[in-house]
């Protein structure tokens, strides 16, 4: 009976590492075939992070999004309950 409920103890943690290894497996299969023989590295250059070399196409990235400009009002006086209106 106890030997029963060991193994029913282990078998999940058995599934779980069996199914870690094959993903563990997959990921390194599909980073081995990616077609790409220049990883790229990044590079700091005036407080700026930029990425030099790889097979990244920049043609191929969505354009950055544009900054919306902010509309300029001109400013309102601000008044309150307590000031008067016409004095």
């Amino acid at each position: 009976m106890a030997v029963g409920k060991r193994l029913t103890g282990a078998l999940p943690l058995a599934g779980a590492s069996v199914a870690a290894m094959a993903l563990a497996g997959v990921a390194v299969f599909a980073v081995n075939h990616a077609g790409c023989s220049d990883s790229g590295q990044y590079v700091t250059h005036d407080g700026v992070v930029e990425l030099v070399g790889s097979c990244l196409n920049p043609a191929e990235l969505p354009p950055a999004p544009a900054d919306p400009k902010p509309v300029k009002r001109p400013a309102e006086p601000a008044s309150n309950q307590v000031d008067p209106v016409n004095p």
